[in-house]
């Protein structure tokens, strides 16, 4: 099973772009999506922006992330 993860891009240097998941920065390739751009929310998978997706998808997301964290440290 593959998984990838919200990121918002952070700045655009040509295919690379740095993107922010959770407060952690990381360099991603972009060059899979057409017309990227700073502020964009992108699937991340392996180091690779795979697909565009909406800020209020991205959120959503990233919330139940957190709460299955939240969960797992109540445990």
């Amino acid at each position: 099973m593959c998984l990838s993860i919200p990121a918002r891009i952070e700045k655009i240097n040509g295919p690379k772009a740095h993107v922010s998941v959770g407060g952690n920065r990381y360099q991603a390739d972009i060059s899979l999506i057409s017309e990227a751009a700073v502020g964009d929310y992108v699937l991340l998978h392996a180091g690779f922006g795979i697909q565009k997706i909406s800020e209020q998808h991205a959120l959503e997301t990233l919330e139940l992330i957190d709460e299955m964290n939240r969960a797992k440290k109540g445990k």
